[in-house]
């Protein structure tokens, strides 16, 4: 998040799970945070690869993908679904 208020929170949902992440309106989640959200424990490596999709985002556009090293501007109820591929 970019202004990263630790009092203000918005309600952002990762694989059909509400989740509460520092900021407001228009502030900004990572690739990496949405897939620490979702994966916790799915741990990373050459062989892993995560893809990010999300909808009602608070940028324009408000909805696609994410790619490793991007960011997306979020509100309440912004969807991120995440999906975890492992290449072996």
């Amino acid at each position: 998040m970019t202004r990263n208020d630790p009092e203000k929170k918005i309600d952002i949902i990762v694989n059909g799970t509400p989740h509460p992440v520092p900021g407001v309106p228009g502030d900004e989640v990572s690739f990496d945070q949405v897939v620490d959200i979702a994966y916790p424990d799915g741990g990373r490596g050459p062989l892993i690869t995560y893809t990010v999709n999300f909808y009602n985002g608070a940028g324009r556009p408000p909805e696609g993908k994410l790619i490793e090293g991007q960011e997306a501007k979020v509100k309440d109820g912004t969807v991120f679904n995440v999906t975890r591929t492992d290449r072996s």
